[in-house]
Order: C-alpha cells, then sequence, then structure tokens
C-alpha cells in the first residue's frame, strides 16, 4: 500500500528536476539567447524530431513569443508578389496580423488585423517578435503600428504609429528594433528629430520620454546594462554608439560610428564590465571601452576587415572573452573581442561547400552545447569553442518559403519553450518536440 506514495513522490521530484521555461519575448527571457531548461534531447530520433503540430499563418520574419501556454505571432497577408529580396522601396498593400494560438494544440485563440502599405525592401511581413508582460502582449509591425494587447482576449489596449506621431520615415529594412520593457516603460527606436528612441508607459501608451537623433532608425533593439555604478541604456543607431538615463533619456556619452546602408542591426554586447562590441555591414565594427569611475567611454579599435565579426541578421553570443557569430560572408566565426582576431571560420552549420552572403542561422546556448535553426529550416546541436566548431547532429524541420540573394531561405528566429521549439516560415508555425 505504501508503493503508491512512493512512486507518486519519485515522480515528483523527477519532474521537479526538470526546468521548463516560457520564451515571452525576443532572445528570451532575459533577452540573452540562453535556453536554460533541462531534459533536452542531446541527438535527434533517426527519423527527426516530432513536429507536435502545424498552425496556418501567411509571411514574415518575426519569431513567435511563448508565454502562459500561448503562442504570439505576427504575419503580412497581401495578394502582391512578394518573394523578392530587393533593396528599392516599391510599394505593397496588405493586412498585417496578429495570432495567438494555443501553445498545446496551434489552435487560433484570437487575432487583430489591419490595413498597412509596405513600402521597404523585403516585404514579406513583420520583423519584431512580441512581448508578453505581466497580461498584456506588445508588437511592432514592419511600417511601426505599435500595439499593445490584452494578452488572454487581443482586446486592444492602446496603439501607435510610429512614423505618424513622430514626423519620420520607415527605415528601408522596416522597423526591426524589438522594444524593450524596462519597469513601466516600453522602449522603442522611433526615428525622427530628437526621438531616435522613446520611452512609452507600458500601460497606457503616454510619452515619458524621447532621445538623440539620427539620419535613419537603424534596427538594433535597445539595450541596458550596468556600468561605472549605473544602469546605461545603449543605443546602437547609424551614426554612433550612445548611452543614456534609461530613467529621463539624459545622455550620458556617444561614440562615433558609420553604419553602411544605415545597417546597425546588432544588439550592443556588453563584456566584462567594460567593454562594448558593435558591427554591421561592409565590415564596420568598433570595440569600446567603457569608464569605472563614471558613465563615459572611449574607442579601443574599429574596422577589422578581415579579422572581426560583421554580422548581418544574427546575433553573436558572447563566452568568456570568445564572440561566435555569423559574419556577412555566410561564415560561423569564432573571435577575439579584446583584440578583434579571428579564431576560426566555417561554412559549415549552412553549406560545407561554399558560404553564401548574408548566410543566417540563429543560435542559441542550452547547457554546453549551441543550437542553431539555419536559413535551410534545419535544427541543427553543435559545440563551439575557441578551437573550433563541431557538429553533433541535424535535422530539417521546415522549409524555407522566402527568397534573398537569389536562394530559398527561412529568417525567422525560433522561441525555445517548454523543451519545444517554435518555428515558423511564411507559409506556417509549427510546434517540435525536443524533449529527451
Amino acid at each position: 500500500m505504501k508503493v503508491i506514495p512512493s512512486l507518486t513522490l519519485a515522480v515528483v521530484l523527477v519532474c521537479g528536476a526538470v526546468q521548463a521555461d516560457d520564451w515571452p519575448q525576443w532572445m528570451g527571457p532575459q533577452r540573452d539567447n540562453v535556453w536554460r531548461e533541462s531534459g533536452i534531447m542531446q541527438k535527434f530520433p533517426a527519423d527527426g524530431p516530432r513536429v507536435l503540430w502545424r498552425s496556418p499563418v501567411a509571411g514574415g520574419y518575426a519569431g513567435p513569443a511563448v508565454a502562459e501556454g500561448r503562442v504570439y505571432v505576427t504575419d503580412y497577408v497581401t495578394t502582391d508578389d512578394v518573394k523578392v529580396d530587393n533593396f528599392d522601396r516599391k510599394k505593397f498593400s496588405g493586412t498585417e496580423r496578429v495570432l495567438c494560438l494555443e501553445e498545446h494544440s496551434g489552435k487560433l485563440i484570437w487575432k487583430h488585423e489591419y490595413p498597412v502599405q509596405y513600402g521597404i525592401s523585403y516585404p514579406a511581413g513583420p520583423r519584431c517578435t512580441p512581448n508578453v508582460h505581466q497580461g498584456k502582449v506588445y508588437t511592432l509591425g514592419a511600417e511601426g503600428h505599435l500595439f499593445c494587447f490584452e494578452a488572454a482576449t487581443g482586446k486592444v489596449v492602446w496603439s501607435k504609429e510610429l512614423p505618424r506621431d513622430y514626423q519620420t520615415k520607415t527605415a528601408l529594412w522596416g522597423y526591426a528594433g524589438h522594444p524593450l520593457i524596462d519597469g513601466q516603460k516600453l522602449i522603442c527606436v522611433a526615428g525622427g528629430e530628437g526621438s531616435h528612441a522613446v520611452a512609452l508607459n507600458k500601460d497606457t501608451g503616454e510619452e515619458l520620454w524621447r532621445c538623440l537623433t539620427s539620419p535613419e532608425q537603424g534596427y538594433s533593439p535597445p539595450k541596458i546594462i550596468q556600468a561605472a555604478g549605473v544602469r546605461q541604456l545603449i543605443l546602437f543607431h547609424p551614426r554612433g554608439l550612445a548611452s543614456v538615463d534609461p530613467e529621463t533619456g539624459q545622455e550620458y556619452w556617444s561614440v562615433e560610428y558609420e553604419a553602411s546602408n544605415g545597417s546597425a542591426i546588432m544588439t550592443p554586447i556588453h563584456a566584462d564590465n567594460n567593454l562594448v562590441y558593435v558591427a554591421g555591414y561592409s565590415n564596420k565594427n568598433m570595440l569600446v571601452e567603457l569608464a569605472t569611475d563614471r558613465p563615459a567611454a572611449k574607442m579601443v579599435w574599429r574596422d577589422k576587415p578581415r579579422t572581426a565579426i560583421s554580422p548581418v541578421n544574427v546575433q553573436p553570443f558572447l563566452v568568456d572573452r570568445t564572440v561566435y557569430g555569423f559574419d556577412q560572408s555566410g561564415k560561423l566565426t569564432a573571435m577575439d573581442l579584446a583584440t578583434g582576431d579571428r579564431l576560426w571560420q566555417t561554412s559549415e552549420p549552412l553549406d560545407a561547400k561554399r558560404a553564401v552572403g548574408s548566410g543566417t542561422a540563429f543560435l542559441v546556448k542550452n547547457g554546453d552545447r549551441f543550437w542553431m535553426f539555419n536559413e535551410r529550416g534545419e535544427l541543427l546541436i553543435t559545440k563551439l569553442s575557441p578551437e573550433g566548431y563541431e557538429e553533433i547532429d541535424r535535422a530539417k524541420v521546415i522549409e524555407p518559403t522566402n527568397l534573398a540573394f537569389g536562394r530559398d531561405v527561412v529568417w525567422s528566429a525560433p522561441a525555445w519553450a517548454n523543451r519545444h521549439a517554435y518555428i515558423r516560415n511564411d507559409k506556417e508555425c509549427i510546434c517540435v518536440d525536443l524533449a529527451e
């Protein structure tokens, strides 16, 4: 008679030892691309991981967010042919949507849609992952339509149109700087004179402050760090790297930078409390050293064309003093942060035979392994070290449905939640079981 309680207790203890987490925003719960769950498979089954469900969606680059039993994803519905990778601004008419799905089944719970005319390059759909926080979900469309919804019902709490409200023009590749929640604030890259970044009351949409001017928004999400004993909001834009007080928007310091094609894209990497690294197209890269006694900064080195990582679509990852990331050449590269020297390069995560320009594979760290999702629709289990790249396994899970540089691609970062991967292309969102 005592066996059943003992077995029950054993199950509870085993289950309690396995950590599971939501993925409520871009780059995960702490916006650091660390997947902290345990109980993840070490290799794929012979026939690949199971796809638990498929739900139809339309076009977009925005990754899903997963929180409290729901999956949120944004897309763009149009009859226009948007499978183009031009760099010109052409007009496309359609409807942006915000979809809320059941996490366990993929069934639609609610949707919100609104008409929008695109005038951007790569016009497949929205770029920014939804941000779910304290019963609300925040979304930012490719043309700057910003919404706050009740997460459970889809009721609109407040909304803004950033180009209209801040008298600016959408950047060439659309709004892509994922908004950041900090306390009561929703911090957004808006654009316009004196309003490169704005802080809004997350519950009402009321503006709290605005700061900085840049000729174009760029695409880099805001980041808050602790340095010199104070919290600093780091803003990477096409003409510089700047730090402001996140409570007031008052500038602390700035260092000049000149982005090629306005392409300030990556989130700044903060290391050792006093180093910040940024980079972009055309081998524009820069390491900045922060003062330790006051908010200030100086440039250490810049523009190392043959060694430093200059990322395009993929956020690089820092481990100790080594940065791992996909260079604009399409090669996975390891770089010594202090010197900018390259440790190694490989094209294997995408194509072992040749590198492809702007080659894309999104990285997350789980334990001692890096998981990747590449533009060919493959999941990879790998290990990265200063000595080299080791591939453990890979499996195809979804089809590439868009076009870039003459090849078929899927350029959307997955959500890694509750031992599943939630992945979308321009036709479907899928849930992949990765439990051990």
